[in-house]
């Protein structure tokens, strides 16, 4: 089949490699010009295990195109999957100014019958919006709610092996033909991916969008809920480690997502939990629990600030901070509301330096921070620093040389946000080690 896909940032690329790679011809679209020609010239963009190598090898097939002509991509395609940034505005509502813009280029385009597919995460309602938008010019045409469920770091194999498929179509008296088209289109290009039994899940359109941010908030709040019980438990003397396990063994519970930190961030959880809030409070209802997450989270992520300016009794002007992990999660170079940059906004603003290491997200960084110090080398960052901060759980840091640590730090002071160290075993090293809730 032949798919254009309307925005190649980190879910259009994804999505429109793997399209190919399953033997679609696949068109990816994006109107930043620099980043078209860096594709064409092999270079990614973005920082994902796996995605070179099955761009360069669907590139080189024949089945995988760049290009900034939206107008000539839709016109060669039968799917046009819509993958542009919905960035949050400053009230926390969802920034639909991009799909608007590449339905109406798209809906000028339409000659014969096309599925247009948003796979962008748009609020409750996006959909049928943009039916009346298109259905102005034309008929022939079908709108399909499709959101992305991919985790940074594990996009392909999650694309590639889904647990589930969520599709929205909208069955109307006078669209079923047009709908039961568009079905079978969706059918056939998850078919690939769905032969080991995952589920398609076909419903409305709004109840689509909604499971999308349903699915974020959910897990963004057992996040925050985690974290809210490590923080009595430093205040009670619990172990957080044990509650955790005590509660994850429960089937109703689950082990996934318990585990304590600094808080969540990236493109996603920060900006979903906003939007979603938005979208009750515009309908009149007041999201409690949301509103609580998002303000529980943006105050776990001083927490590790706050463990240093303790221990230093607030005396951290001119001390200097090795600080291991910029990006919010392993295995991304992805630093949106990463809470490493609120734990160095922190210290510096007490007067602090900070030397950084992180093995991809350092040139991200930089375009945040470019007073603090960046070293190639984790032990580099060590040398006549007052102390170490773990901001993020890359496998790198979790077996380090902690004599070799020691005699770097003019302290032998541990700030440890992700809890990857065994407390006993690093405090016995001659280690102060501060983690959260144990």
């Amino acid at each position: 089949m032949n798919i254009s896909i309307v925005g190649a940032g980190y879910v259009g690329l994804v999505t429109g490699v793997c399209f190919a790679d399953s033997g679609n011809t696949v068109y990816c679209v994006d109107n930043d010009e620099d980043k078209i020609k860096s594709l064409k010239a092999g270079i990614i963009p973005i920082y994902e295990p796996g995605l070179k190598e099955l761009t360069d090898k669907n590139v080189k097939l024949n089945r995988l195109y760049f290009t900034k002509d939206l107008r000539d991509a839709v016109k060669k395609t039968d799917v046009a999957f819509i993958a542009v940034g919905t960035p949050p505005q400053d009230n926390g509502e969802a920034d639909l100014s991009n799909v608007l813009k590449a339905v109406e280029i798209i809906a000028d385009e339409i000659d014969c019958f096309k599925t247009i597919v948003v796979k962008s995460t748009v609020p409750v309602g996006t959909c049928r919006k943009l039916e009346s938008i298109i259905a102005k010019k034309t008929k022939n045409f079908c709108v399909v709610s499709n959101p992305e469920f991919l985790k940074e770091g594990a996009a392909i194999d999650d694309f590639q092996r889904p647990d589930r498929i969520v599709v929205g179509i909208n069955f109307k008296k006078d669209n079923k033909k047009e709908a039961q088209a568009a079905k079978e289109i969706i059918d056939e290009i998850y078919e690939p991916f769905v032969r080991t039994g995952s589920p398609i899940y076909f419903m409305d359109t709004n109840s689509s969008e909604l499971t999308k941010y349903a699915a974020n908030a959910m897990l963004a709040v057992r996040i925050t809920f985690m974290n809210e019980i490590a923080n009595l438990c430093s205040l009670t003397g619990a172990n957080v480690d044990n509650v955790r396990i005590g509660i994850g063994s429960d089937k109703r519970i689950g082990k996934s997502f318990l585990f304590p930190g600094i808080g969540y961030g990236g493109s996603c959880f920060p900006k979903d939990v906003k939007a979603l809030y938005r979208t009750a409070k515009k309908r009149g209802y007041e999201f409690k629990l949301l509103k609580a997450a998002d303000e529980a989270n943006a105050f776990q992520k001083e927490v590790v600030a706050d463990f240093i300016l303790k221990h230093f009794k607030g005396e951290i002007a001119g001390k200097t901070f090795a600080l291991w992990g910029l990006s919010f999660k392993p295995k991304t170079d992805d630093i949106r509301e990463a809470p490493s940059l609120a734990i160095i906004s922190k210290l510096l603003s007490y007067g602090a330096k900070i030397k950084a290491f992180d093995p991809i997200a350092m040139d991200n960084a930089k375009k945040v921070f470019s007073e603090i110090e960046y070293v190639q080398d984790m032990y580099d960052a060590l040398k006549g620093s007052d102390g170490l901060i773990i901001a993020t759980e890359w496998n790198d840091f979790r077996v380090p040389d902690f004599d070799k640590i020691k005699n770097a730090l003019k302290e032998p002071v541990i700030f440890d946000g992700r809890n990857i160290y065994d407390k006993k075993r690093t405090a016995a090293t001659g280690f102060h080690y501060y983690s959260i809730g144990r």
